[in-house]
């Protein structure tokens, strides 16, 4: 999978984006930001505003790079074959992560911690994408549902993605919906009980699958 300059200058854009953000807003960033938050989207560790810029590494440039990188370590090659499938996911990743990362910019400049529900929407809009591209991910060892099962059988691996896919884009769309319309108090419950469940159903489905074909 070869890499082009004008084919990766809009996720290169999309990766500095946040840093021209930071530079704009940093004479008005207070000395103490937040930089983490717990399960109930409270504020449970802050840091000087330096950390911010380890932040946007960790989140939009990392990505970014395990992207790039995953295709080309890849033993099976599997993720070649998707083409530019694969470009697409890694456009919806690392737009993601950047997303992530101006919400958290977003947070520290306006000290509002109420912003984080923010965060739970882009969450639901990604699951709903990685859902969509769940059917057309070869089997491989980086990427998907990656079980003993799915990895043993390439029609377990097509089954259970199919399923995934379809259960991912539901749950996403619940996490939308809930969090414009649920109590954050009480979404945050609602929104560990659905990833729970898109989580752990593929999985138990993999294996149901393998036995049922086996047999």
């Amino acid at each position: 999978m070869k890499l082009t300059l004008k084919k990766e200058l809009p996720l290169i854009g999309i990766v500095v984006a946040p840093f021209i953000y930071l530079a704009i807003i940093w004479n008005t960033l207070p000395e103490k930001v937040p930089t983490h938050w717990n399960y109930k989207g409270e504020v449970d560790k802050w840091g000087d505003k330096y950390s911010l810029i380890t932040l946007l590494f960790l989140l939009p440039v990392l990505t970014y790079v395990l992207m790039v990188v995953v295709p080309k370590i890849d033993p099976k090659k599997k993720i070649e074959q998707m083409g530019g499938k694969y470009y697409q996911l890694k456009f919806i990743l690392v737009l993601f992560m950047s997303t992530l990362a101006f919400i958290i910019l977003h947070i520290s400049v306006n000290q509002s911690t109420s912003s984080a529900n923010l965060i739970f929407i882009p969450i639901g809009v990604l699951f709903i994408a990685l859902g969509n591209y769940f059917k057309v991910i070869q089997p491989n060892y980086f990427i998907g549902i990656k079980t003993p099962w799915t990895l043993e059988s390439k029609e377990v691996w097509k089954l259970t993605h199919i399923m995934a896919g379809k259960l991912w884009i539901v749950g996403g769309l619940l996490i939308v919906l809930g969090s414009l319309i649920i109590d954050k108090s009480i979404f945050i419950y609602i929104l560990i009980t659905i990833i729970a469940v898109i989580s752990i159903v593929p999985v138990v489905y993999s294996y149901l699958k393998f036995k049922e074909l086996r047999n």
